[in-house]
């Protein structure tokens, strides 16, 4: 069972890692929220669920840490226990070694859209292969 004091420096790190993303701006919860629910495939979470991890009153489950974590780019174990590396590289770009890099820059665009833009994204590259494959 987690600890009072582990809750609230994990609500301090994700604090921390999202004040990136508006510098000299409040980070609220509703804001938190939306961006994280356009990134997370399962049940949208509240904007209640998330000013608790950001006040470190509760910490969200392991999938929607791992969502928080890669939105963020920090390793889990960073944001969940203050441990290891905070900066982490991307999957992709780990992995990719073989792209170009206007490629790699185009995974992170893509990586960067909302849920709904990259659903489209998906659907034209599909379409546009389909094209490709067509005899004629």
């Amino acid at each position: 069972m987690e600890s009072l004091i582990e809750r609230a420096a994990f609500g301090r790190r994700l604090q921390s890692v999202l004040a990136r993303l508006k510098p000299g701006e409040k980070i609220g919860s509703t804001w938190v929220a939306r961006e994280f629910n356009q990134r997370y495939g399962g049940k949208p979470v509240s904007v209640w669920a998330v000013g608790k991890w950001l006040f470190g009153e509760t910490l969200p489950g392991h999938d929607k840490l791992l969502v928080l974590a890669r939105w963020q780019r920090v390793s889990p174990e960073w944001l969940l226990f203050g441990v290891g590396e905070a900066e982490t590289a991307s999957a992709l770009e780990q992995s990719v070694t073989s792209y170009a890099e206007a490629d790699l820059a185009l995974c992170r665009e893509f990586a960067a859209l909302n849920g709904e833009h990259r659903r489209i994204v998906r659907e034209m590259v599909a379409l546009l292969g389909r094209m490709e494959r067509e005899p004629g």
